[in-house]
Order: C-alpha cells, then structure tokens, then sequence
C-alpha cells in the first residue's frame, strides 16, 4: 500500500491557485500534530517526549478542543498552551466550528468569535480577507495571520485538483487523495466516503476520520 505523502514544496507551490480560490487558510509555518514528525514535534516549546508520545497515541486529533484537553492533562499551563498555538494547531472549520474552537486561536478573543459567525456560509478566503479585514485595518498582516488557523471543507463533488491541492500542507490535498476523491464522483453520503476511502488508509483507520473532516457532500 502506498504510504500517504506530501508534494514536495516547490511542486506545491506551483499547484496552489490564487489565494482568493484557497479553502484553507495561507499558511505561515503552522504545524499539524497530526501529521507532523517526531523532529518538528520535538522541536516546539514546552514538548517532552512524554507529550510527544501522548499526541502520537491520540492521532488523529480531530479538534483543538480536544488537543488542548490533552495538553492540560500533561500539566501546560493555559500560558504555556496559548504559546504554543502560534506554532502548532488543528485547524478550525470556518463554517462549522464551535465556539470552543475558535477561541482557542490565540488572540482571536469574542470579538473576532461573533464576526467569524456573522457571515457564515463562508465560501473563500477572498471573502474572509475582505469581511475580517474591515475589523483590523489598524493591523494589516493580523488577517493573514487568522486565516492560517481556519479552513473551508471542499465540496467533494466539485472542487477542483487546483482548489484541492490548497490543502497538501495537512496532508489531505495531496496527488494520491486528489485522485482517489475524483475517482468515486459523485459522493452521495459519508457512508460511501468511508468505505471507498476506507480502502486506502487500512494500516492507518482512523485517517479516514481525519479527511472526513475537511470535506462535505453538497
């Protein structure tokens, strides 16, 4: 069985569209514990191996809710945990998010809680960029730096190779699940999802909870 991966960056950089088109947010280094490897995780503040070894056991993760949750139970204080989330994070669903989630981006507060909500559905970053941008134009670079948090799912039945190719930093947008999601057009429910995916991740069972969650079937 081929074994999930990346695109190598420099590929990747030439697939992904405009920013406008992209349904997860531009990136500025944030890691996924997800799929991250033991060296980056090592590298990140306040980690021990003992944490290291407790995020790995809990793969995948499938909200920063329950991220958070496990690193109090390693002793983080919330300082500590505020901290870290400028360096690693599950990113949350712009569109079906929970409070919970949203205000665990650090210095998003109530605030940008309430606008995140008002404008639902959100269907790009070009919108998010100019509806959060009204409420931060004080601080240019403090969209980009919420957006990178955040995602939009891909409609399985329609979303493009280039739209889906967005999401190869977390490992979904990659050329094997670009393939794999055209392959079985059209989706008509999560059940056939997790069984055609299901197919794939055998090794690996609960990654099929994992792209589960970046996708919906309209």
């Amino acid at each position: 069985m081929q074994s999930l991966r990346f695109f190598p960056a420099a590929l990747a950089l030439l697939t992904l569209p405009a920013t406008g088109l992209a349904q997860l947010g531009r990136q500025q280094g944030l890691v996924d514990p997800n799929i991250a490897p033991d060296s980056t995780l090592q590298r990140l503040p306040f980690m021990t191996p003992a944490i290291v070894e407790a995020l790995k056991a809990a793969r995948p993760i499938l909200s920063v809710v329950t991220l958070d949750s496990l690193l109090t139970a390693r002793s983080l204080s919330k300082a500590q945990r505020d901290s870290l989330y400028t360096q690693m994070f599950i990113h949350v669903d712009l569109n079906r998010g929970t409070d919970a989630e949203f205000l665990l981006i650090p210095r998003a507060g109530t605030r940008m809680l309430r606008e995140f909500k008002e404008y639902r559905p959100w269907t790009s970053f070009e919108q998010f960029n100019r509806e959060i941008g009204k409420y931060v134009r004080a601080n240019p670079g403090e969209v980009g730096r919420l957006e990178q948090y955040m995602f939009i799912a891909i409609d399985l039945n329609t979303a493009s190779d280039s739209l889906i190719a967005t999401f190869a930093p977390i490992g979904v947008g990659t050329r094997r699940w670009i393939r794999e999601f055209a392959e079985y057009r059209p989706w008509t429910s999560e059940e056939q999802f997790r069984r055609e995916i299901g197919k794939y991740v055998r090794g690996n069972p609960k990654e099929v909870d994992r792209l589960w969650r970046y996708v919906i079937i309209k």
